[in-house]
């Protein structure tokens, strides 16, 4: 259908029919000749194919077709993930471009071959999963007693001879001359430092025996020529780290070959594994009644305090929590035991390898449910004490289905919510286009290690960045291991990282970032540094905002949504996932807020006559007194000395009294820091950059205090860019400048500031921003995407950005070229008369026939 008018067309030229509409009567009788002519117009013709919902750039990518019977699109199982897609019914929408230009665009920029990183932190995002995940487990599962143990084979064929005859179990230990599986002796040290534990110390040596199992040896296979060998089991963290090294270090060709070979072993020997799931594979733990029983009279005696009013109500229900809290995790860790021991327990393999599930769920299958929370999220102090496998008594049942219909109602409003949070981020960030001016960026430093240790997250802080200085060890400089030295403007790479975490000397890096990128317009390359996507230098044009939206906003339906409330007496409301992020981007108040102190000194908590408690703060020319909200709990003790911004109470801080109390960068970094917090509790990878190309949009306006010899008004917002070029002038001309301070908007109202009307008026509001631009009679510049794509505008990103625009395409002029160039050597000595006009003649006339070379 998509093809139809190619087919006709050619059709026709094929002359195997008269005109457009014989050819069209053709194609709807579906005569044998259409066909071959339909395959014959698809190939180098790529489609593109778009799974709904779009939440970020690789919901859209292109693919070359494959005639398939049937009437499902089958697509390949590695790009689901880029996707979301699965195989229960899923739809796709199938587009086809149809210029020159979209097919260039759709081929070089949007082929799935090339869309292999994820935008949001740079790792492979084509990563096996499922049932690929576990025949990859179990190719690399060791078994001592297997068949065959112990014997030695002279290469790979004659191994599988013996398998295929049954005298060998693909688990046995046996020893083997592994060849050409052996890698690259040269690679094996690079890549030692970036994935140790997979690899042996020692490069393998291709032409002695290794011992190893024939089914490593049959994974091996699927890695490119020069991989080294790897001889461990192999989980789904690890494949995807194996291919973060194969895309980083092979050509392209070679990446895509090994990743269907990964998914064509996999696949063939999860099928081969029999793996099934049986009542019976469900093992509860033969010691789980005595546990409880334990328990139960610990509970008992809880009971029996508060019958006798020795505790309150809400010390007993406190008690109560922690004591079945205790129970359910020594259930679980019997469970473990009891499950785990068995090496091919197929629920346990599941887990072990990450192809499926988590302990969490196999403890309410085996274990217990544990405690559940009634509606209003208030945690029932009876826990659920039988599993799924046991089945559920009427008033379990009953108590747990509650927080079963309220997991599904919350999945469905936290997609809404989540939507919109990407709207607001896509709006706030729509214009950040990078471009290559140099710009002033002092650049933020990083830390490399706490107490010691490098830290956890070193990679999302600060992979792919630019040095704003050089890396030193004492005087001289750091150096990576191929002898490239760490100096101001080189882009810290993954074996810069090894090294800074390796070297424990230094605490911190100083790094260009978003946050200190002074462009009026866009920002910097060297301030982004590398694009995540491709792993190349970020390139004038990149639409890095959008990108940034979607890397958070696509995360966003995986958070959670409740308040949990822990009840009793840290009865504290705090606000996690999803909500806790929009409250840091709109830049609210948090609820219970901590108390932060704006003068440094002692600390002395006074008691006032009603009861209260405030704390005071004792500095060198004056004191601060601080009330305490009424179930504050003090971070700081009579006798401290504190320094101005310390936090005096447990709690959120109020990022709006962080910009006023430490500046502009604590607040930019407390942002960025909060935001990852809540993305690193479930799991989510984002690279910090895109969350500071976020902040840095709240933070671009300044409020004018005073306007001095300025042409500004007092409270007005400009931008601060804007605000510092007028301060410059002011100063060179040797007037006083303008003085203001700058202002924390929230994403919502940072996109309705902007200079672009027509950008704020499709967002919200709409009315308001079209009259008050009329009012004040505004222009707008276009720079931005949205307010181009709605006039209709080519958007000033990617080719279509304004660099590109400016160059003119120039040939050089025509040289005449000589006979000799034209004809080759025997043209030489010939005079001009002499040469016949037609090439094909003159041949001839030498008794060389045309065709010949």
């Amino acid at each position: 259908e998509l093809f139809k008018p190619f087919v006709m067309k050619r059709l026709v030229d094929l002359e195997l029919a008269q005109n457009i509409k014989s050819a069209k009567r053709m194609v709807e009788r579906s005569r044998a000749q259409v066909w071959d002519v339909l395959a014959e117009v698809i190939q180098e013709h790529p489609v593109f194919l778009n799974r709904a919902p779009t939440l970020h750039r690789l919901g859209i990518q292109a693919f070359e077709p494959v005639l398939v019977e049937g009437k499902a699109i089958q697509i390949h199982p590695l790009v689901c993930e880029a996707f979301n897609a699965d195989f229960d019914g899923d739809q796709m929408a199938v587009h086809l471009p149809l210029s020159a230009e979209a097919q260039a665009e759709a081929r070089i920029l949007m082929l799935s071959t090339n869309n292999v990183r994820s935008p949001a932190s740079g790792r492979p995002i084509v990563t096996p999963s499922q049932d690929m995940v576990i025949g990859m487990f179990y190719l690399s599962e060791i078994v001592e007693d297997a068949k065959g143990a112990g014997r030695a084979f002279v290469n790979l064929d004659e191994a599988m001879m013996a398998y295929d005859q049954d005298e060998l179990s693909l688990h046995a230990p046996i020893k083997i001359r592994v060849g050409h599986l052996a890698g690259d002796p040269s690679i094996h040290a690079e890549l030692k430092r970036a994935i140790g534990n997979l690899i042996a110390d020692e490069a393998v040596d291709g032409e002695g025996l290794t011992e190893t199992t024939l089914g490593r040896a049959l994974l091996n296979t699927a890695f490119p020529d020069g991989f080294p060998y790897i001889n461990e089991r192999v989980l789904k963290s690890d494949i995807k780290t194996l291919i973060e090294e194969v895309i980083d270090r092979f050509k392209k060709v070679e990446v895509e070959e090994t990743l269907d070979r990964i998914k064509t072993l996999g696949f063939r020997y999860a099928t081969q594994s029999g793996l099934t799931i049986a009542l019976d594979d469900v093992k509860t733990p033969p010691s789980k009644r005595e546990i409880l029983a334990a328990f139960e009279e610990r509970a008992e005696n809880v009971e029996q305090l508060f019958q006798q009013g020795v505790i309150t109500d809400d010390e007993r229900r406190q008690e109560l929590i922690e004591i079945w809290t205790e129970a359910t995790d020594q259930v679980k860790d019997a469970m473990e035991i009891t499950m785990m021991s068995d090496q091919f327990n197929p629920i346990a393999m599941m887990i072990r390898s990450g192809a499926r599930g988590n302990i969490m769920q196999v403890r309410q299958i085996a274990g217990m449910r544990g405690l559940v929370a009634n509606p209003k999220g208030d945690i029932i102090p009876r826990p659920i004490i039988s599993n799924f496998r046991e089945g559920l008594s009427v008033l379990e049942y009953f108590i747990s289905t509650h927080g079963a219909r309220k997991g599904l109602a919350d999945t469905a409003l936290r997609t809404a919510d989540s939507g919109y949070l990407t709207r607001r981020l896509v709006d706030v960030s729509q214009e950040v286009i990078v471009h290559t001016d140099e710009t002033d960026d002092t650049g933020i430093m990083i830390p490399i290690r706490e107490n010691g240790e490098s830290i956890r997250y070193l990679r999302s802080r600060v992979y792919g960045r630019i040095l704003a200085e050089d890396v030193k060890v004492g005087r001289s400089l750091l150096e990576k291991p191929d002898g490239t030295k760490l100096r101001e403007g080189e882009m810290i790479d993954k074996d810069a990282m090894i090294v800074l975490a390796a070297t424990p000397e230094i605490e911190e890096v100083r790094v260009r970032s978003p946050l200190t990128d002074q462009s009026r317009y866009g920002i910097s390359s060297h301030s982004y540094g590398l694009n995540l996507a491709t792993g190349e230098a970020v390139e004038s044009g990149a639409a890095v905002g959008i990108m940034a939206a979607q890397s958070i906003g696509e995360p966003g339906t995986q958070l959670t949504m409740r308040t949990f409330h822990t009840g009793g007496v840290a009865g504290e409301d705090i606000t996690h996932g999803l909500p806790r992020v929009v409250e840091l981007f709109e830049a609210r108040t948090p609820k219970g807020k901590a108390v932060l102190t704006e003068i440094g000194g002692a600390i002395d908590v006074v008691e006032n006559e009603s009861g209260g408690r405030s704390i005071l703060v004792v500095g060198k020319d004056e004191e601060v007194e601080y009330p305490l909200p009424r179930r504050a709990r003090l971070r700081v003790a009579k006798g401290d000395i504190v320094e101005a911004g310390a936090q005096l109470t447990e709690g959120p801080l109020d990022p709006k009294e962080v910009l006023e109390i430490q500046g502009v960068r604590a607040a930019q970094m407390y942002l960025v820091e909060q935001v990852q917090e809540v993305y690193r509790s479930q799991g989510v990878d984002i690279h910090d950059k895109h969350i500071e190309v976020i902040v840095r949009q709240m933070l671009r306006k300044v409020r004018v205090v005073r306007a001095n010899d300025s042409e500004f008004l007092p409270a007005q917002l400009v931008d601060q860019q804007e605000f510092r070029d007028v301060n410059k002038r002011l100063v060179e001309a040797g007037k006083q400048p303008a003085e203001g301070r700058p202002e924390l908007m929230g994403i919502t109202k940072a996109s309705l500031a902007t200079d672009s009307w027509l950008s704020a008026a499709s967002f919200q509001e709409t009315t308001r921003v079209l009259t008050e631009a009329a009012l004040q009679g505004n222009s707008d510049f276009l720079r931005g995407l949205k307010e181009n794509v709605i006039i209709g505008k080519l958007i000033p990103a990617g080719t279509g950005a304004t660099m590109y625009q400016k160059v003119q395409p120039n040939l050089p002029d025509a040289t005449v070229m000589s006979a000799m160039e034209i004809f080759g050597e025997s043209a030489e000595g010939a005079g001009a008369d002499e040469l016949p006009v037609n090439p094909a003649e003159w041949l001839a006339s030498l008794g060389t026939t045309p065709s010949d070379e």
